[in-house]
């Protein structure tokens, strides 16, 4: 039972077609920011829920955590020795592994494209990812999964924590640019089932649009609420050095958060930051979504975090800001987009909840 951290490398991958992404357009990323900030919405409410999409709306797709135990079903002998853990399992180097998370690392040594897994075995897992994932997202997941790595379950490994069959567990899906959890709410107090990362690079070092990135667009609407602010504002807002990136540790309610509070933003500045988490959660199914912002309610909501923009960093020197950060008393949501996207997530309802990165 392995498990491992690897250095940020990346081998080359053709470059597919973007599916669903909106095309570059000439006009630069300041202008069109300055163009579309002005269409946020006047009214904002700090802690309501954000309107992505319904159950009723989403196309009906298998639950995770059935799949998960209908594949723990159907692991040998062998097979759970080297990928399945108790509960609170300690790794000699890693901690309680179960919590952990990385930008780039294998929970278990047994990549999910490999002999170790049978072709159903396989198809179970994909079919998690899928399900862990909202339909909207799934063509532009898989494009960074090509990207990063050459395609689902070819640098991809999983290790399951618990009895699915009996009890509380939860499953780890780990590899480059990803650590995701399918946990069915056996984590207490957490979102996502603990901390996660996701990220991508379609070039090591990418040019100051980031073209073909998945992710980017959130930015482009966290530096939406940037261009809103006046003067004294973004003096507040704009902070000179940005933390290191695994740095994403619960404050608490006295903790002293970088940037500017969203309590102090007014009506609009504060409907666009709204906009800003609904594109934060959007890729994630009905059910994480719903967990994020029950969590963050639990801390008093969007007017008790902080946002932040780091000048250091600024790939192209043009001061649309590629690294940025979301902070609260138990919520972190930390977007470094320089030399490429890597993002750091941890919210829990509880500031207690330790980090294990």
């Amino acid at each position: 039972m392995v498990a491992r951290d690897a250095n940020e490398s990346r081998r080359p991958q053709p470059h597919l077609p973007q599916p669903n992404l909106p095309q570059q357009s000439s006009v630069g990323r300041r202008k069109f920011m300055q163009a579309t900030a002005g269409g946020a919405a006047a009214t904002f409410l700090a802690t309501r829920l954000p309107n992505i999409v319904t159950a009723a709306e989403a196309p009906v797709a298998a639950v995770p955590e059935s799949v998960v135990k209908k594949l723990y079903g159907t692991l040998s002998e062998a097979q759970r020795k080297a990928i399945c853990f108790d509960w609170d399992y300690i790794d000699p180097s890693r901690g309680l592994l179960r919590t952990r998370v990385s930008a780039n690392w294998n929970i278990t040594d047994k990549t999910i494209n490999s002999e170790f897994f049978t072709d159903e075995q396989r198809d179970m897992l994909r079919e998690m990812f899928l399900g862990m994932i909202h339909p909207d997202w799934h063509a532009r997941y898989d494009q960074q999964l090509d990207d990063d790595c050459g395609g689902f379950g070819e640098g991809q490994s999983i290790a399951i924590f618990g009895d699915p069959t009996a009890g509380k567990f939860e499953l780890v899906l780990s590899g480059r640019h990803m650590t995701l959890r399918c946990d069915g709410n056996s984590a207490d107090h957490v979102a996502f089932g603990g901390p996660i990362f996701y990220g991508h690079a379609p070039e090591q070092t990418e040019f100051k649009e980031h073209p073909g990135n998945v992710f980017w667009h959130q930015a482009v609407a966290a530096n939406q609420v940037y261009e809103m602010l006046d003067g004294k504002q973004r003096d507040v807002a704009l902070v000179a050095n940005r933390p290191g990136e695994s740095r994403v540790a619960f404050q608490g309610a006295e903790g002293k958060f970088p940037g500017i509070a969203i309590a102090d933003l007014s009506a609009d500045q504060k409907s666009h930051a709204q906009q800003v988490l609904e594109k934060l959660i959007e890729p994630f199914r009905q059910s994480d979504q719903d967990e994020v912002v029950a969590c963050l309610k639990a801390q008093g909501g969007l007017d008790k975090c902080h946002l932040a923009f780091y000048s250091d960093g600024d790939l192209g020197e043009d001061k649309v800001w590629d690294n940025w950060r979301l902070e609260g008393p138990s919520f972190v949501w930390y977007f470094r987009g320089s030399p490429h996207v890597h993002v750091w997530v941890n919210i829990a309802d509880s500031s207690q909840v330790e980090l294990n990165a």
